[in-house]
């Protein structure tokens, strides 16, 4: 196992020079130039997981756990992820970094600050809210009506506190208007970021941006603020992929952390795109699971990147297919083949939304030292019963050694004719994409549209915006938009509450259920675990 390295020495694995690297101490660094000279010729493997449990599934692990074992075997190759959100590492699920010793280095600061990519993001964001409220309060040159002003402020932390806010209040303060704050990583610049080709590209779509509309109901886009060279002096560093490593000193690209329920979920074009003219294979993942994360690295990355993928790995565990057979949390560490079987539907209902894409699949069991042999053994059984090329992969106790056979299945598939394709043509009409993807991915019976969601569609499709791909946000607990529906559920509807319009990241986003941009603390946050650094 080899040892944690200088970041220099990480580069220069994939023939990175020292004047090639923006120096962020000994452990990160930023590319200096991603955009030039680019033969974006490798392989590319997404990793995806099955619907997320309590019980956690190991997606960004297992992802780790590729990169390490495909050295391991000889085959160089990269691993691009996104970068951590500040609400999930203090909410409910921690940090995002990997587990045991498929982990990334250094984590504590990939989770926290890191290179200052999303303060970077937060600033922009507000400093467009800024200048929209100073606009307005100057005398409006723009007729903005501050009742239909669509630009949300942003703080990457969960607090609902501020999801329903009254800003510009008391004399002098400028207009009172109703607020609604997001979390940074669901704000449309972080899409943008994300799905940029280069700067030039990511200046484009930030000004077609649709800041609100006038009181005639006209369409006021970020480009009349005339602030893009202002926010490209923020974002100009933020644009540049991050080079780290995990624990066996293999390199990482680190870049963008849109969410997946409530964005799309996936890594930036620019690091993919990059690592594909650096590597043979490489590796990526996106958020939850083939219905969300999955479904739009298809549909919406991969079409805006021209992108063939060649492979998808499922991540599954044994404790979080029980809990999808039924399981409590508190009962898992007792053996229960016949819920484990259950849990499966699950899995099934995955594997056959990415057979729709044209892409090879491969199932990654994440083994863990408590896991019972009898229902290791029926997960076996099951998948060749099933004709499911599978891996068991224990490289959280053994790190890369616990994943030679996963190295090698992945290097066998890659071997073979892949046949991408998307699920929908955007030249269909909104309602007939949403469908696609609710009756085939979720397997809804319907969908229902509230009358809000009905009056935005209309102003959609007469402002000629019909033809962009759809970004659907929802629960990633269940297929449905009910996340107390679990395993594989049938006879439900899916209701559309709410359309948005993200004109510069080029998508329409479709609010499903009771999905928030603006997430919650619980009960016990996982802030009141974190130990003091000493």
């Amino acid at each position: 196992m080899k040892k944690i390295r200088h970041i220099l020495e990480v580069g220069k694995a994939i023939n990175l020079k020292p004047e090639d690297l923006i120096m962020y101490g000994d452990n990160k660094a930023k590319i200096k130039e991603p955009f030039k000279n680019l033969n974006p010729n490798g392989k590319l493997v997404l990793v995806t997981a099955i619907t997320p449990t309590p019980a956690g599934e190991g997606k960004t692990t297992m992802s780790i756990a590729l990169q390490d074992a495909l050295w391991r075997v000889g085959t160089p190759s990269l691993l691009c992820l996104r970068e951590p959100s500040l609400g999930p590492v203090f909410g409910i699920k921690g940090g995002a970094t990997g587990a045991g010793k498929a982990k990334l280095y250094p984590s504590d600061d990939i989770n926290l600050h890191f290179t200052g990519d999303i303060h970077a993001l937060t600033s922009s964001i507000n400093l467009i809210a800024a200048v929209i409220d100073n606009h307005i309060f100057q005398g409006n040159a723009l007729k903005l009506d501050p009742k239909r002003i669509t630009w949300k402020r942003v703080l990457d932390i969960n607090d609902r506190g501020l999801r329903k806010v009254r800003i510009n209040q008391g004399k002098g303060n400028g207009v009172p208007r109703c607020e609604e704050f997001q979390i940074t990583v669901a704000s449309e610049l972080m899409a943008i970021m994300c799905l940029a080709t280069d700067p030039d590209d990511f200046i484009r779509r930030t000004k077609d941006v649709i800041i609100g509309y006038t009181y005639e109901g006209e369409i006021v886009r970020l480009a009349a603020l005339e602030i893009e060279d202002a926010i490209m002096h923020l974002m100009h560093q933020a644009l540049l992929p991050n080079l780290v490593q995990t624990l066996e000193g293999n390199p990482v690209f680190i870049h963008g952390g849109p969410f997946a329920n409530i964005a799309h979920g996936c890594n930036s074009i620019i690091a993919t795109k990059y690592a594909l003219s650096k590597a043979p294979i490489v590796i990526t993942e996106a958020g939850f699971a083939s219905e969300l994360g999955a479904e739009k690295f298809f549909n919406i990355k991969c079409r805006a990147a021209d992108f063939k993928p060649n492979l998808t790995v499922i991540v599954a565990t044994i404790k979080a297919l029980k809990m999808h057979g039924g399981v409590e949390l508190s009962a898992l560490q007792e053996e229960n083949t016949e819920a484990l079987l259950r849990g499966l539907d699950n899995l099934q209902q995955h594997h056959e939304n990415l057979s729709l894409f044209g892409v090879k699949v491969l199932v990654a069991l994440n083994l863990f030292d408590n896991d019972f042999p009898r229902e290791i053994e029926l997960f076996e059984k099951e998948m060749k019963r099933r004709g499911y090329k599978y891996s068991l992969v224990s490289s959280v106790s053994k790190g890369s050694e616990g994943g030679i056979d996963y190295a090698n299945k992945v290097k066998a598939l890659l071997e073979e004719e892949t046949h991408f394709k998307f699920l929908y043509d955007t030249n269909k009409p909104i309602t007939e994409k949403i469908e696609i993807i609710c009756k085939k991915l979720y397997r809804a019976s319907g969908i229902k549209y509230s009358k809000k969601a009905l009056r935005e569609l209309e102003l959609i499709n007469a402002q000629g915006f019909d033809k962009l791909p759809v970004c659907m946000a929802k629960t990633p607990l269940s297929f449905s938009d009910n996340p107390q529906l679990k395993n594989a559920p049938r006879d439900f509807n899916i209701t559309i509450r709410e359309f948005r319009l993200s004109a510069g990241a080029r998508f329409v986003v479709a609010l499903t259920g009771k999905v928030l941009t603006m997430p919650g603390l619980p009960k016990v946050p996982a802030a009141v675990r974190m130990k003091e650094v000493r």
